[in-house]
């Protein structure tokens, strides 16, 4: 019996596959608790245009990371901190710091959870900082720490 499934479920596959199943388990199971539906020419057809549908969304998000991915490139953020002796900055560097400050300087949105720093920037200078556009697709951008 072919079925598609309206869930993820377990051993079986994802919401929106088209999965062959045994009788009584897609009649007695995964029909009744509404995990799938019957797997009419109809149905299927719907479910094969929603997978279209959804691959071609995923692709143009990637290919507009692809783009902001490569204006990020560009981007170099100065940061003022605040010094103390040695040239050691109180506190360090954060992601919230380097989204703010692309907030103030270029008007980009940044989620500070999308940005990685490798160590803790704890003194005056220039860093590389890795942000994550895409789940697959990262950029770098320039930042400079400066007293202020």
């Amino acid at each position: 019996m072919k079925v598609i499934l309206l869930q993820d479920v377990k051993k079986l596959g994802k919401k929106g596959d088209i999965v062959e199943v045994s009788e009584g388990y897609g009649r007695n199971f995964l029909l009744p608790r509404k995990l799938a539906a019957p797997g009419t020419s109809e149905n299927i057809n719907d479910a094969k245009q929603k997978k279209a549908a959804a691959a071609h969304k995923a692709q143009v998000a990637s290919d507009e990371a692809v783009i902001l991915a490569s204006q990020l490139k560009k981007v170099e953020l100065t940061i003022p901190v605040k010094v103390g002796e040695g040239g050691k900055i109180f506190g360090t560097v954060t992601g919230k710091d380097v989204s703010e400050a692309a907030q103030r300087q270029y008007q980009l949105d940044l989620d500070k959870k999308k940005v990685e720093i490798k160590n803790p920037i704890k003194a005056l200078g220039t860093y590389e900082v890795i942000i994550h556009v895409h789940p697959t697709i990262t950029s770098k951008i320039t930042i400079h720490v400066v007293e202020g």
